[in-house]
């Protein structure tokens, strides 16, 4: 029988860690680790946060056209990097969450960003997210996986929220809800911090 309390209970304390955000002066309240840890909950539990942002390596990730691209094309939004591949599974499940989180929380200030991993290029990753009816994200690609070893993202799916000045703030490996309260409040944590 589905019990509504712990949902509840996981709720109430993300609100309330946002309710503290909020009244801190949110910039500072982030950078307090006590606070960072304890927006690491539910399905962002082991998110891992770092206590300084790591700059990072340039890397490039393609387009359909095979158009390179790189991060410093999102300075000034925060942004949520996922690598994944069309054979992993829990890549598959949590696809769809990112896609909610775009229609939710993209704008001039937050993204999502997808690359995919599959060494057989675009073409794979595009069937897949059509069959899955992606609506608001499109994937980039990297079928040599320079990127991802670049920057140590070994497991799929590999998860990385950067700064807007590029930076890693904090990087999750392994699957989440992407779009459950308590991601969306992590996320927004660092929206707020400037």
């Amino acid at each position: 029988m589905w019990k509504p309390y712990p949902l509840l209970k996981r709720i109430g304390h993300v609100a309330a860690v946002y309710g503290m955000l909020a009244m801190a002066g949110n910039g500072a309240a982030i950078a307090n680790e006590a606070t960072a840890a304890q927006l690491r909950v539910g399905t962002v539990k082991n998110f891992v946060t770092r206590a300084v942002p790591k700059p990072l390596p340039h890397v490039q990730f393609f387009d359909a056209a095979n158009n390179p691209h790189a991060f410093d094309e999102y300075a000034g939004k925060v942004i949520l990097v996922n690598f994944w591949a069309s054979w992993c599974a829990p890549c598959r499940r949590e696809m769809p969450s990112l896609d909610r989180l775009q229609a939710d929380m993209g704008s001039e200030q937050f993204e999502v960003v997808l690359i995919n991993l599959d060494r057989s290029g675009y073409d794979k990753a595009s069937a897949f997210l059509e069959q899955i009816e992606m609506q608001h994200l499109d994937s980039f690609i990297d079928p040599g996986n320079k990127s991802a070893r670049t920057l140590g993202a070994l497991g799929l799916p590999t998860t990385l929220l950067l700064n807007r000045k590029g930076d890693e703030i904090g990087r999750l490996a392994g699957p989440a809800e992407w779009d459950a309260p308590e991601a969306k409040a992590l996320i927004r944590a660092h929206l707020n911090a400037r």
